[in-house]
C-alpha cells in the first residue's frame, strides 16, 4: 500500500492520495478524518482497545465513507456500497470498489493514521 499526502498551500486544505485498490482509505482520511483531532484520538484509542482484546470491533459511520475496525483489519467504505452489492450482475460485468472499499492490516492503519497526524499538523 503505498500513500502521500499533500497540502493545497492556497486553500491549506490537505489530502491523501492512496495507491489502487487503497483508495477509499486516502478519500476517508482527506474528507472524514481531514484535521478533527478529537476523532483521531478516539479511533486511535479504539485501535488500542482491540489490540489489548478488549473488544471484537468498532465501527465509526461517516458522511460519505464509513470506518470498520476489527481486531486484525480496517475496512474503509463508502456508505451506499451494501446497496450495490445487493444489486446482481451479469457475470461479465462487475463494480469496480476500489475507490469505494479498501482493506488493510490494523497496525498498517494504525501507522497511516499517526502519519497523517504527524502530517496535518505541519504549518
Amino acid at each position: 500500500m503505498e500513500y502521500e499526502f499533500l497540502r493545497n498551500t492556497i486553500t491549506d486544505t490537505v489530502f491523501a492520495r492512496f495507491s489502487m485498490d487503497h483508495e477509499a482509505i486516502g478519500f476517508w482520511l482527506s474528507e472524514e478524518l481531514a484535521d478533527n483531532a478529537d476523532l483521531y484520538v478516539e479511533i486511535c484509542q479504539q485501535i488500542e482497545r482491540l489490540q489489548s482484546g478488549l473488544g471484537n470491533e468498532w465501527r465509526l459511520l461517516g458522511k460519505a465513507l464509513s470506518l470498520e475496525l476489527d481486531t486484525e483489519q480496517a475496512r474503509v467504505f463508502a456508505n451506499d456500497i451494501e446497496d450495490n452489492e445487493d444489486q446482481e450482475l451479469d457475470e461479465s460485468m462487475s463494480f469496480y470498489d476500489g475507490e469505494s472499499e479498501a482493506f488493510c492490516g490494523l497496525e498498517d492503519f494504525y501507522e497511516v493514521l499517526v502519519s497523517w497526524r504527524r502530517f496535518v499538523d505541519e504549518k
